[in-house]
């Protein structure tokens, strides 16, 4: 079938958007319509992403639905934004759907973020082929599919909760995970944690409605989790575009850069959820200053006011603070020497792309998980260890940039695993494998 309709329904957070897109883009090239829904209070960021695209042009159909959200500050709450995705999104969408096939532009196909379940009910109760799709690691998925056994096993009780904090395995190769670290038992709310822990469950059921299960993964990097789960096909890594900014020029921290030694800049980002107090900022502030080393920080500007005292004038002309970059450009740069990360998926698999070493600072979710794969399986970094009070001290940060910088294995073992990884996209590679045969499923 020529010129097949692929709708295309992301999660409406960032990190879930920017592989959705990748991914569009790619079934572009191969001649496919794409619709890409946006809610309302993330739709301006998606077309900023798209806008980096040189590519794609007008190729990618945007659609935004209403939220049902009032203020710009309800916009930026993660609980009424996830309430919003619930009672309203559902809805909109299907009346979208409605509209778009009553035209001669009919939909064949929906490929939804794995975490809408409700959008694949939609496009199953429409006669819709469909796909799922998983932003995160494969392992997350896992997770999802082992709740029963975690109940049976009397490791969970029947809300999620841990009836104990310990350290499992979900199979002998997989990497240990804490169980107050289960991605639905980490937000620290009872409330929101039952939300997610249900919306795993109602996801699970709505995954069998599928004839694909795609991840953002490659064979190589989680062995054990796809043999626990062979239904899911990787079919990544999908990257960010290195682009520049529509809006704005990077230029001034490229040519920082260019002016670095090789493999001496520490790169520092924690993507769009993770809340720093005081403290802990002013810590990380005085650990980067105690390196002596080079580093380009991407840090918010309403932050500029709570670095320690002189510390700008201290670091002037080693030290680069932004409030945007263009991550992939960066850690494909020579001069970078080591990630201070977060850990969502997203970015580890952009410095596993570039074989850049991890210092890991998980905040919430699926993070602490993706440290344990970055840490304990593939030997590519290290994790930054809390004192009593849950601060992460200056020492504690100069210390471990010291070991992950000046221990040659963890830059030889990431270029090792960056050449494992973009083996999977090549030509014979399993990733390039299981796109080839989705867009064959697509075009029947």
């Amino acid at each position: 079938m020529e010129n097949s309709h692929v709708m295309v329904i992301p999660y409406p957070a960032h990190g879930h958007v920017i592989p959705l897109m990748e991914l569009s883009s790619c079934l572009l090239k191969h001649g496919f319509q794409i619709t890409f829904v946006n809610m309302e209070f993330n739709h301006q960021s998606v077309m900023d992403i798209l806008a980096l695209k040189e590519d794609v042009g007008d190729g990618i159909h945007l659609v935004s639905v209403p939220d049902g959200l009032g203020s710009e500050e309800e916009r930026k709450q993660p609980g009424k934004i996830s309430r919003a995705i619930l009672q309203t999104m559902p809805g909109k969408v299907e009346e979208l759907i409605e509209d778009i096939n009553g035209s001669e532009r009919r939909i064949n196909c929906v490929i939804a973020d794995q975490s809408i379940g409700w959008a694949l009910e939609i496009a199953e109760k429409h006669g819709i082929k469909r796909a799922a799709f998983c932003p995160a690691a494969a392992a997350l998925l896992v997770l999802g599919f082992s709740i029963p056994k975690l109940i049976a096993d009397g490791v969970i009780d029947q809300d999620g909760t841990p009836v104990k904090s310990q350290t499992i395995k979900l199979s002998p190769d997989m990497p240990p995970m804490n169980t107050k670290n289960f991605v639905w038992a980490c937000i620290g709310n009872i409330d929101a944690q039952r939300n997610i822990f249900e919306l795993m469950i109602r996801n699970n059921e709505s995954i069998k409605l599928t004839d694909w299960l795609l991840c953002n993964s490659s064979y190589e990097l989680e062995p054990a989790a796809f043999a626990m789960a062979p239904n899911i096909k990787p079919i990544g890594p999908f990257l960010a575009p290195q682009n520049s900014k529509p809006d704005d020029s990077d230029s001034s921290y490229l040519k920082w850069l260019n002016q670095q030694a090789p493999q001496s800049v520490i790169y520092v980002a924690f993507g769009s959820f993770t809340i720093f107090d005081a403290a802990q900022l002013q810590e990380l502030a005085l650990g980067l200053e105690l390196t002596s080393r080079p580093f380009i920080w991407v840090v918010q500007s309403d932050m500029n006011n709570a670095y320690p005292e002189g510390f700008q004038e201290r670091i002037a002309g080693r030290g680069q603070m932004v409030d945007w970059a263009n991550q992939q450009k960066i850690l494909s740069h020579p001069s970078i020497a080591c990630f201070i990360s977060h850990c969502g998926w997203n970015s580890t698999i952009e410095g596993l792309s570039n074989g850049v070493p991890f210092l890991c600072w998980p905040y919430f979710a699926d993070q602490f998980f993706n440290q344990s794969y970055i840490c304990e399986y593939w030997g590519v970094g290290l994790g930054l260890e809390r004192d009593g009070r849950g601060i992460i001290r200056r020492d504690e940060i100069r210390n471990k940039v010291e070991q992950v910088v000046g221990i040659d294995k963890y830059k030889t073992t990431s270029m090792a695993l960056k050449e494992i990884l973009m083996n999977s996209i090549r030509e014979t590679g399993g990733s390039n494998k299981n796109m080839k045969d989705f867009v064959e499923w697509l075009n029947d």
